[in-house]
């Protein structure tokens, strides 16, 4: 049986409800971030995360603080893509993250790898890198033929 309906002070609430309405503030919490700091990509990349999250059985950001899930939603996108890189465009550190959230380093930091875990990010990512980082992926490059990797442009010269 699952839980649709819980009582908080008093007041009785449905489960989807309280799930809408963390991922409402966490959505505008995040936008405004991106908004300010980042650009576009990043901003829909971390909204697609919350979107994500959102749809997991047991959705995390139910329980903790908002902001410590959002500082940690950009983290987790950011790391995937080197934001935290200076030779990157947009470039923002962990600092510059967690200042702005107003939350522990170390707190975002272990949320961002429970997010990157439960989503098995990793660089290059398919669904969560941007555009920059999918066209510099290079395993673009290469190809399985008979169990052996091999570079396209060697199949390209045969």
């Amino acid at each position: 049986m699952r839980l649709s309906e819980i009582t908080i002070k008093g007041i009785k609430m449905k489960v989807k409800d309280i799930n809408n309405k963390k991922k409402n503030i966490l959505i505008e919490q995040v936008s405004d971030f991106c908004d300010k700091n980042l650009d576009n990509e990043y901003k829909e990349l971390c909204l697609k995360m919350i979107e994500k999250m959102a749809r997991k059985r047991t959705v995390p950001f139910l329980s903790g603080k908002l902001e410590i899930w959002a500082a940690a939603i950009i983290y987790a996108i950011g790391q995937i893509n080197f934001l935290f890189d200076k030779s990157f465009t947009p470039y923002q550190s962990a600092d510059d993250i967690c200042n702005y959230f107003n939350t522990s380093k170390s707190t975002t930091s272990q949320k961002a790898k429970l997010i990157r875990d439960m989503f098995k990010l990793n660089y290059y990512d398919k669904y969560f890198s941007t555009q920059k980082m999918s066209n510099s992926n290079p395993f673009n490059e290469l190809v399985m033929i008979n169990n052996f990797i091999v570079p396209k442009r060697i199949i390209d010269n045969e």
